[in-house]
């Protein structure tokens, strides 16, 4: 198992503070852009439902991310409850927006850490956060815990891309694989779908922060598993909605055309996109049409790195309960043949 980059930041004595630092921000919740200002510190309940203690949905080894992060014996997910978002058509509503039953899955930071080791003696290749951005500190906290229990797995950071940069520059040196999922290209979906202000420019600074700490090349040991980088998911949505191609276009030109992009085919309606009427545009799978649309403009854009996820048999790997064996992504530079 390769070691990751927080390792260093532990030898060098360095973790601890930057640790102390984050949870700081706890006192008046700074931790997201939606800069509640609660004393979380105190318990008291942020935007995100959230107060001091981690909330984790479930744990387990997961076969449907992105095949360098799955390699053989999956990858490492916690799935943390609650969310700084309220999406309409959350494929993981059912522990992103129930506060009042995941406020039973809260855990101490040493068990957090107890489930990292866990994961890494079963063999999982990395540590794969699902929905971190509120529990950023707590989980720093619950990383050094288990570093200083022998935990060398990589860190995966996959957020919704609605990150605070000076968390972002705290979390240098300790998330060694960023994994964003950038839902829209403009603050007006954002807003409507997510119910947060600000979606675009918040998450293009967070992008922008991710590709300054990564650069555009992804990092993979002997066993092509991947030990650090940058990844950015495209989740194509019926009616582009979220403008694949804007996105495609300002990773291109403002990041590099390396960087690597994960196209999502999964999209299904479900929570209030599958009943309410407000958001009937979302109401429907994607289209064939749609989904070559998307396809296209990677090509058209000149996109070098990354995968595609196959429309026909499109899994729903984002699901905590999915656990198949099969990958649904092909390589980029594969993907048609």
């Amino acid at each position: 198992m390769s070691s990751a980059s927080y390792l260093t930041l532990l030898q060098e004595g360095r973790l601890e503070a930057r640790v102390e630092e984050l949870e700081r921000l706890l006192e008046r919740c700074t931790v997201c852009p939606r800069d509640c200002f609660n004393n979380r510190l105190n318990n008291e309940i942020a935007a995100c439902y959230s107060g001091r203690l981690p909330i984790v949905s479930s744990y387990t080894a997961h076969f449907g991310e992105e095949p360098p992060l799955v390699g053989t014996k999956g990858a490492g997910n916690i799935f943390f409850g609650n969310c700084n978002l309220r999406c309409v058509y959350c494929q993981n509503y059912q522990i992103s927006q129930t506060h009042k039953q995941q406020i039973k899955n809260e855990v101490t930071h040493e068990r957090l850490a107890e489930m990292m080791l866990e994961l890494q003696s079963r063999g999982c290749h990395n540590i794969n956060f699902v929905s971190p951005t509120h529990f950023a500190p707590q989980m720093a906290r619950s990383i050094l815990i288990a570093a200083r229990q022998g935990l060398q797995a990589p860190i995966v950071y996959n957020t919704n891309a609605y990150d605070a940069v000076p968390v972002l520059k705290l979390l240098d040196g300790i998330v060694d694989v960023y994994l964003p999922d950038l839902k829209y290209a403009d603050d007006e979906s954002g807003y409507l779908y997510s119910k947060v202000s600000g979606y675009q420019e918040f998450s293009r600074a967070a992008l922008r922060e991710m590709f300054n700490q990564t650069g555009d090349e992804l990092v993979f040991d002997d066993d092509g598993l991947l030990k650090r980088g940058l990844v950015v998911r495209l989740l194509v949505l019926p009616n582009d909605i979220g403008s694949i191609s804007e996105s495609i276009e300002w990773i291109r030109d403002e990041l590099s055309p390396r960087v690597a992009i994960s196209l999502m085919a999964q999209y299904y309606p479900t929570h209030q996109a599958e009943t309410n009427k407000r958001y009937v545009l979302l109401s429907r799978r994607i289209r064939e049409s749609e989904w070559m649309k998307a396809t296209t403009a990677l090509e058209e854009l000149g996109m070098e790195e990354g995968w595609v996820q196959e429309f026909d048999g499109a899994a729903y790997y984002y699901r905590p309960d999915f656990n198949d064996s099969e990958t649904p992504f092909k390589d980029i530079r594969d993907f048609g043949t």
